[in-house]
């Protein structure tokens, strides 16, 4: 694959609106892109009376650069920046200027406005002060504050750069409360690393602002792919939305509000800093619309990965729910796959016809790949089981070995803003990682019919006693994965009944979370005579014992071979009920978020629910397939 180096981060346009609190500040870890030169702060004299202008940002005319170590009240404007990103404050204005200074020359990318915590939140109406409150060599900060309309008290926040740092982080003062930030867009991603990534499509979306689980960060896909917008939050309490206008084929998003945190009932406000960054750069992300009808049709991308990376897949499937694959990368023309994995769990191998099978698809061909000059290509699953319908959305969201240091991807951004430890924590890794016990079914046949077959029975005794306790020991592992699912779905249902009672007027919302969940008793149900008992699975290991065993007639292999098959018969159902009940999940965990956005009363619901979901899909067995 070929390798472009670039450094995607520009600041796009947006309005960032505060109703904040004061927190504790949190330095960036070690590891981020290479620093740029510019850290630094000006005081210009003569307050400007409208935004400066790029070429009156990039003479610096009239400029007095505040020595680095010096903390002061700044008498005129303010402008800090670390190279990549600018921000001015103006004496003149209630309002923060923002630019992108990573190229040849700065651009005007937004304004940046603080509001108070009354009510839904007075706005600034003057700049009181602008107080330097870090200029060192690691990173600038000025904390600003303004007074707000009749009845509102001062509003403050500090905005800071760091060296080492493609953020723009924001700490709020003691009276704020929320974080808005105006930004036009065609879709907004929850990345989800634990499962299918959520993707808001305005066009199907009817209310003008909606509630979205608070999951720690969001994203949104700008323009026609030349940016993306990121936002990091601290924690699960503060609640997120996004508001829409437009109809048609021209309603958008246009933009993000983020709590900065909740007053507990102890009165603690929970929560914390907001960090911004933006990826940048030619087909940074790239959409296009799929149908039905294409189902099985390879489609070449007008589209070429600008970086190599783990860049994700979002396919919308016929339901509107998101299907997430990781993209194929091919290094050399002709030769095999690469399937990249963020988990650091090693690559996955596929040859060159991409085909691949899982325990709910069965055998398939994979449907999103690169060739060796990066150019993208598609071939929509053609199964009964999904089918793909709508737009499809693909951006950067992890690093591989040969990601440019200079060129960064969505996790980086978490990583580098939360820090390596909670990011962890989070992103719940040590919960992702798949689980296997003992011996597949599959395994077990293949291995003692060869052994029969051969007539070693006898010299190969101690083998196959071992095999038999392998393959209980693989059963059981994925019948107890299946008894969690089914305990999921039993305790989530009754909570469900327990709040239609308590709430009867979200009555549709619990409606349609309880028919999702009752599909996993469906799958059991269904499959549940083919599965037989753990017991039945032991019953068939002693009889194995006592009459095959120490068998060398020449019935023997055909004795082991309808052991195989009866064995073989109980694995196969155990697993594909483990990885449908799996799906069901998912689908929960999906459609708790995209129904809560037509019905904003049910966020605790939603989130109970997509907290209940996650730990449900911890350590999945590998057979079910968590990552296609």
């Amino acid at each position: 694959m070929k390798m472009i180096p670039k450094t995607f981060a520009r600041l796009v346009p947006l309005i960032v609106i505060l109703h904040a609190q004061a927190l504790n500040a949190a330095d960036a870890p070690a590891g981020e892109p290479k620093p740029h030169a510019g850290l630094a702060i000006w005081d210009i004299a003569t307050p400007a009376t409208a935004p400066l202008s790029s070429a009156a940002l990039a003479a610096k005319e009239g400029f007095s650069l505040v020595p680095q170590g010096e903390a002061k009240a700044i008498g005129g404007d303010a402008v800090l920046s670390n190279g990549s990103l600018t921000a001015v404050i103006r004496k003149q204005s209630a309002s923060i200027d923002v630019y992108s200074t990573s190229g040849e020359s700065p651009v005007a990318r937004g304004t940046l406005t603080l509001f108070d915590d009354h009510g839904d939140g007075m706005a600034a109406t003057k700049l009181l002060s602008a107080v330097i409150d870090d200029n060192s060599k690691g990173s600038v900060c000025v904390e600003a504050t303004y007074s707000t309309a009749a009845g509102g008290g001062p509003v403050s926040a500090k905005f800071r750069l760091k060296k080492n740092a493609v953020l723009l982080e924001v700490e709020p003062g003691p009276n704020a409360k929320k974080l808005r930030i105006d930004c036009a867009s065609q879709f907004a991603v929850l990345p989800d690393f634990f499962a299918d990534d959520m993707v808001i499509n305005p066009q199907k979306i009817q209310p003008n602002s909606i509630e979205v689980p608070s999951e720690n960060f969001l994203l949104q896909m700008i323009g026609n792919g030349e940016a993306m917008l990121m936002t990091v939050f601290e924690s699960r309490k503060q609640d997120a939305k996004l508001a829409l206008e437009g109809a048609g084929e021209k309603r958008q998003i246009i933009g993000s509000e983020i709590d900065f945190g909740k007053m507990d009932a102890d009165g603690v406000k929970r929560g914390g800093k907001v960090w911004l960054s933006v990826f940048e750069g030619p087909q940074i992300w790239h959409t296009l619309e799929v149908k039905a009808a294409d189902a099985g049709k390879v489609i070449p991308l007008d589209w070429k990965m600008p970086l190599p990376a783990v860049w994700r897949v979002d396919f919308t499937r016929s339901n509107d729910l998101t299907d997430s694959w990781s993209m194929l990368l091919q290094e050399k023309s002709g030769g095999e796959y690469s399937k990249p994995s963020w988990l650091s769990s090693g690559e996955g191998k596929l040859d060159i016809n991409r085909k691949r099978w899982n325990t709910v698809l069965g055998t398939f061909v994979y449907p999103a790949w690169s060739d060796s000059e990066s150019r993208g290509f598609l071939q929509p699953l053609k199964s009964e089981k999904i089918t793909f319908s709508g737009p499809v959305v693909i951006y950067p969201i992890a690093r591989t070995k040969q990601t440019p240091r200079d060129a960064f991807t969505v996790f980086d951004v978490i990583r580098n803003s939360l820090g390596v430890g909670p990011c962890e924590y989070i992103l719940d890794l040590e919960g992702q990682k798949g689980e296997y016990r003992g011996r597949a079914t599959c395994s077990t046949r293949d291995t003692l019919t060869a052994i029969y077959k051969a007539n070693q029975q006898k010299e190969k005794r101690a083998q196959v006693d071992k095999t038999l306790d392998e393959t209980m020991a693989f059963c059981t592992h994925i019948r107890g994965r299946i008894t969690r699912y089914l305990e999921f779905g039993h305790k989530l249902r009754a909570y469900l009944a327990e709040q239609k009672a308590a709430h009867p007027e979200m009555a549709a919302y619990i409606d349609e979370m309880d028919k999702v969940a009752a599909e996993i008793d469906a799958k059991y149900d269904a499959r549940k005579e083919k599965i037989q008992t753990l017991e039945y699975v032991a019953q068939l290991n002693s009889d194995f014992r006592k009459n095959i065993l120490d068998d060398s007639s020449p019935e023997a292999l055909d004795k082991c071979k309808k052991y195989a098959k009866d064995l073989v018969e109980v694995g196969d159902n155990q697993d594909e009920l483990s990885s449908e009940c799996r799906w069901v999940v998912k689908s929960l965990r999906q459609c708790a978020g995209l129904l809560l956005a037509m019905d904003p009363k049910a966020t605790a619901i939603a989130g109970e629910i997509r907290a209940r979901t996650q730990e449900a899909l911890r350590s999945p067995a590998n057979h079910e397939g968590a990552q296609h």
